[in-house]
């Protein structure tokens, strides 16, 4: 049979159980001049004024126990609960998060794919000699604008188009 606990868990009012015979009793215990007061026993049943708990109706109770504790912070997980606590996801939610995974994983190709210049400077350069580059018979009236590239390669539709765009080009 192993030991009796040295200090056995207490109640408010003191009540303690006696590991040898198993009844609640308030240990004896030393007083200020040096004297021993003597173990008292508690009858069985007895409930001191101290140990008993106020009443807390149901919805009390409910809020005490979905309490946060002193110091939390709203909105913040402990990472390691963050995994652990999750409940299996439905379909719709796997198929949101597989979704997601795709449209991740085609934003880092495509940031993988595009070509990091040496430096800044170089593009400035490059820009200006594009400029020069273009040839003098594409003017800014001879190019369509994005909104109009759909409309048909009729004579009668790209002379009209190209009296609008001479209309619209400020000189």
């Amino acid at each position: 049979m192993s030991k009796p606990p040295l200090n056995p868990d207490k109640t408010a009012a003191g009540i303690a159980l006696d590991p040898q015979t198993l009844e609640r009793v308030v240990p004896e215990s030393r007083r200020p001049d040096g004297s021993v007061r003597k173990q008292l026993k508690i009858r069985p049943g007895f409930t001191p004024q101290e140990d008993v708990k106020r009443f807390r109706g149901t919805k009390q109770a409910q809020m005490d126990q979905n309490a946060l504790p002193k110091g939390h912070i709203i909105g913040w997980v402990p990472p390691s609960s963050a995994s652990s606590a999750s409940k299996p996801l439905s379909k719709s939610a796997k198929k949101n998060a597989k979704r997601k995974e795709k449209r991740t994983q085609e934003k880092v190709a495509e940031v993988q794919n595009t070509p990091v210049p040496d430096s800044w400077e170089d593009d400035e350069d490059e820009e200006g000699d594009k400029d020069a580059a273009v040839p003098a018979a594409e003017t800014d009236a001879t190019k369509t604008p994005p909104e109009l590239s759909n409309i048909p390669d009729s004579a009668d539709a790209t002379s009209d188009l190209v009296d609008e765009l001479e209309k619209l080009n400020v000189k």
